[in-house]
């Protein structure tokens, strides 16, 4: 509730600062799919750690396409997030990177699982990969889109998000399942 608190508000709110990417990574990535294992295990395996990390870069690959389409309104009102630091070209680029980086995270997760057994994803987690479907428009239209056409590319990513995280709990639960 703090971190949420000091997202927007408090003294220095760390959205202003540029750093709302990094908490949205860290709390809706880390922290919620770590924290979850946790819970549930009272421990932290490594396929949760890895599970975190494009969970989390499609969190802020959500937040990014926000910040994208308020650059105008953000920066005319002082509020000095990410997106209008790097300006409107350069978050484009991080919104493609985040995208990518989530589905390169599942295959390096396989490929480290593969040469070190258990340190990583099992191969079933490929399964996510099928949400690349689902990302190919947002993909294209943040390309181009201005003002209000960002709204879908918002939606898309969500979308994307939560196909993603199905069909990786999907592949995690059959690994586990045929183990």
């Amino acid at each position: 509730m703090l971190a949420l608190w000091l997202y927007s508000g408090g003294p220095r709110p760390y959205a202003e600062l540029g750093l709302g990417e990094v908490m949205v990574f860290v709390f809706f990535g880390l922290m919620a799919t770590a924290g979850s294992a946790y819970v549930q295990a009272e421990s932290v395996p490594a396929t949760a750690w890895w599970a975190s990390v494009p969970i989390g870069l499609l969190a802020v690959a959500i937040l990014v396409a926000n910040n994208l389409r308020d650059i105008p309104t953000d920066a005319a009102t002082g509020k000095r997030t990410l997106a209008v630091r790097l300006g409107n070209a350069r978050t484009r680029v991080l919104y493609r990177a985040c995208v990518v980086g989530a589905f390169g995270a599942v295959v390096l997760g396989v490929v480290i699982d593969a040469f070190a057994d258990g340190s990583g994803l099992p191969g079933w987690s490929l399964l996510a990969l099928g949400a690349a479907i689902v990302a190919v428009r947002p993909f294209e239209q943040v390309g181009h889109a201005a003002g209000r056409e960002l709204v879908p590319v918002l939606v898309g990513t969500a979308r994307v998000q939560v196909v993603f995280g199905a069909l990786l709990a999907i592949g995690l639960w059959i690994a586990e399942v045929g183990s």
